[in-house]
């Protein structure tokens, strides 16, 4: 068997072995995760990011890269839930090294756990379509527990206009000055929905710093009174629009507060969202969901022309 050396991040000299990685394996998976340099310093650089103790990597006897476990803890005041991602060479697939990344993301929840007093999940995801890290997730115990769509809609074809309700006005964010209103928003969006985990100012603050943020694709729907109601916030990234050879756009959220449901907002906001993308010169708009979103997302994308691309499955296990 091969002697793999499990080590800790070490900066940023390991960003560059990081992408040779993950492109190493999106050559053979094909799952549009490519990443860049830029792009991983980006990520974790994100607040909530430990990156002393929470990204490992593995190399092999000559040092090359071939092990990747990133975990990803919410910030809570009670810690229940880590999310690990792990990427393994293909050359070094179904020798171990998944088993061992896992045991590893066991472990340090396991750490948290006892540090926290509390009883603690590991979560983590495949598309349905990989067969083998399924296999690999559901041997070491995981359980299939949610399913995710991600959608995309041609906007070579016509975009309904938007009808937002009488007394709403739509405006573009204002950097810092809206920020505190706009995760009060966000989190009452969304805290009906599954596994939801508080967005603080801290984290949309380093959102803010992306190099791809364009304030004109963040979208706030107000009321009379001034008060946030909806939002639509979409990014383009030419990296990644480069690395697939396609022109394309996420809505990375929407979502209409408590109190201001079932009045069209969040069709008017989706439909400008995509507007805005189409201007910018997109030609497919993509998004997520989750199949069970309980107010309905699923049919509102479906009815403006989205479709499955593929689908994702969360797996969690009890540590």
């Amino acid at each position: 068997m091969t002697t793999l050396t499990m080590r800790p991040y070490a900066g940023e000299a390991d960003l560059d072995a990081i992408a040779h990685l993950i492109n190493a394996c999106e050559a053979v998976d094909r799952t549009d995760s490519g990443t860049s340099v830029s792009e991983l310093r980006q990520s974790f650089d994100d607040p909530s990011v430990d990156k002393t103790r929470n990204i490992y990597l593995w190399e092999d006897a000559e040092n090359k890269l071939v092990g990747l476990g990133r975990l990803w803890v919410p910030p809570a005041d009670k810690l229940t839930d880590g999310f690990l991602g792990f990427r393994v060479h293909p050359t070094a697939r179904g020798k171990d090294l998944e088993r061992q990344i896992l045991a590893w993301g066991e472990g340090r929840m396991r750490e948290m756990s006892q540090e926290r007093g509390v009883p603690v999940k590991l979560r983590s995801s495949s598309r349905a379509d990989q067969s083998e890290r399924i296999a690999i997730l559901e041997r070491s115990g995981f359980t299939a527990e949610r399913y995710f769509f991600t959608m995309e809609r041609s906007l070579s074809q016509p975009i309904p206009e938007p009808q937002l309700p009488e007394g709403f006005v739509v405006r573009q964010m204002q950097g810092e000055q809206d920020i505190q209103a706009w995760v009060e928003m966000y989190n009452q969006a969304f805290i009906d929905h599954w596994n939801h985990r508080e967005l603080t100012v801290e984290r949309m603050r380093h959102e803010l710093k992306n190099p791809y943020y364009k304030p004109e694709l963040d979208l706030i729907a107000t009321a009379t009174d001034g008060t946030f109601a909806a939002f639509c916030h979409c990014r383009i990234n030419p990296e990644d629009n480069k690395r697939n050879g396609r022109q394309e756009g996420l809505i990375i959220c929407l979502g209409t507060r408590r109190g201001f449901r079932h009045r069209g907002l969040g069709r008017a906001m989706l439909l400008t969202g995509m507007q805005r993308l189409q201007a910018a010169g997109v030609e497919i708009a993509k998004l997520g969901v989750d199949v069970e979103n309980p107010t309905g997302a699923l049919r509102l994308y479906e009815s403006v022309g989205f479709h499955k691309a593929f689908t994702h499955i969360s797996y969690f296990k009890e540590v």
